[in-house]
Order: C-alpha cells, then sequence, then structure tokens
C-alpha cells in the first residue's frame, strides 16, 4: 500500500472523528468539529472532498447520502507522520510507538502495529 499523503493539522482533527465513529456523513462531521474549528458545513465538505481527493478519505452513497471513511489504515497515516517527524528532527533511529500508550486514539494492538511499521525498512530500504 502506497503511503499516504500527509494530512493537515485541521484534516487530522477530521480524521480522528472518523478513527473514533466509523464511517460518517458531512453533516455528522460537521456537528463534530464545527466548535472546534469553526467551519461552515459547506468549508466541511470541501475539506472532505479535498482529502478524498488526496486518499485519504472514500466516499460511497447510501440511500442517497454520501458517506465517507478513511481510505488509509489510521497506523498507515500516523506512521507516516512519525517517520517524517523522525526524519526532520535527523533521528538514527524510528521514535518509539510506546510513546502514545495513553492515546484516546490508538489500543495496544495499533501501538504494536505502529511499532512494527516504524522499524520496517523505507521503500528506499533504509532503516528509520
Amino acid at each position: 500500500m502506497a503511503e499516504p499523503t500527509a494530512p493537515s493539522e485541521s484534516e487530522l482533527d477530521v480524521l480522528k472523528c472518523f478513527w473514533r465513529d466509523g464511517d460518517l456523513s458531512a453533516r455528522e462531521v460537521q456537528g463534530r468539529i464545527a466548535g472546534d474549528l469553526g467551519w461552515t458545513s459547506s468549508t466541511t465538505r470541501t475539506v472532505l472532498e479535498r482529502m478524498r481527493a488526496k486518499g485519504l478519505l472514500s466516499r460511497r452513497d447510501v440511500h442517497g447520502m454520501a458517506v465517507y471513511s478513511t481510505a488509509q489504515p489510521k497506523v498507515a497515516v500516523i506512521g507516516g507522520l512519525m517517520k517524517r517527524l523522525g526524519a526532520l528532527l535527523d533521528l538514527d533511529g524510528p521514535l518509539p510507538a510506546a510513546a502514545f500508550s495513553g492515546s484516546q486514539i490508538l489500543d495496544a494492538d495499533d501501538i504494536a502495529e505502529l511499532e512494527a511499521a516504524l522499524a520496517a525498512p523505507d521503500a528506499d530500504g533504509e532503516d528509520r
């Protein structure tokens, strides 16, 4: 699976809604983030469609309503962010996934999967 496009900070807020609650309509996403981000419903729809274009979300119609879901596993998205952070900090090894043991988004299985993904060589064969 190709590494997902890096989400922006706002897009991460949107992804957290999906990671917590599963598939959602634009209206449901709006209800969860409107207070925090101050977006109008049209802004929410625009962001969801941009995320779909980036390969972060997929969309299907359910009884005439657009329903969005994540297109990439959360561990792949978070792992990609951590690898980029590690490269930015010029670290010799991977960041420890165990640092996220208090996360409300990652459970123990996710952390173990993230640890394995971070220890795996990149596509160019380099360990991170």
